[in-house]
């Protein structure tokens, strides 16, 4: 195996995987060998089922940080063992999991076409952790939409007691009654404002890690490397 890895890390680093695609329960590529055509690489792995991804998004919604993260697009740490305590790592933990299979006619699995695709699939996750929650079955819209409709569900109060009409009119008469909050002291001045307004600091590749990696046609992943020192230069002024 390990000729095999080698070679395959070659192909990745001379860019000879020419596609990469992440989708519900496997990953497809394209790995350019000695053959003019291209050999077809797959990588299954077991999607989700909608129980685990249900039991998985209340969880999260019920713990405020990571919660949060995901929405700010960004994985949290936690995220691994949130899915380990539902029953479902995240993650393969052994290679009986990954159905791999290649068009190419060398029999041993891994082949250095699938190695190659490794190579660069782990670099994929690097730049885009919500790949591995696609490949497990739930898009980043999909998934984040999710959690923003249960954050919104747990911020509504529903009433504890039923009110007559009565009490309600009293209630909001009652209310109406009391001054408005301030308003002792309206004609005071404004507290001044800061020096200089508020910045709030990203990373400067942010933007970068949103974004899907373009195809191959613009540069793929090496056009995003180039921007990404771009952005680097740009935050630092040189």
């Amino acid at each position: 195996m390990g000729s095999r890895l080698i070679r395959g890390r070659n192909y990745a680093r001379r860019g000879q995987v020419i596609s990469l695609e992440v989708r519900p329960g496997e990953v497809r590529a394209k790995v350019q060998g000695s053959r003019v055509r291209p050999y077809d690489v797959r990588i299954g792995l077991a999607a989700f089922s909608q129980l685990v991804w249900a039991k998985a998004e209340i969880a999260l919604s019920e713990q405020a940080l990571p919660s949060a993260k995901l929405l700010a697009g960004e994985v949290p740490p936690e995220l691994e063992d949130l899915f380990a305590a539902a029953g479902a790592p995240l993650f393969p933990r052994t290679v009986h999991e990954l159905d791999q299979h290649c068009s190419c006619p060398d029999d041993f699995v891994p082949c250095k076409h699938l190695a190659a695709t490794f190579y660069l699939l782990a670099e994929a996750f690097d730049d885009d952790p919500f790949l591995i929650l696609r490949w497990r079955g739930r898009d980043r819209e999909a998934l984040l939409g999710r959690l923003r409709e249960l954050r919104a569900d747990e911020l509504v109060e529903e009433p504890t007691e039923r009110t007559s009409p009565s009490a309600g009119t009293a209630l909001a008469l009652s209310e109406l009654a009391q001054p408005a909050p301030g308003v002792d002291r309206f004609w005071q001045p404004a507290p001044p404002l800061p020096p200089r307004p508020p910045v709030l600091t990203v990373e400067p590749d942010l933007l970068l890690r949103q974004l899907p990696v373009p195809d191959a046609a613009l540069g793929g992943q090496a056009l995003v490397e180039r921007l990404r020192a771009a952005y680097q230069r740009f935050a630092t002024g040189n």
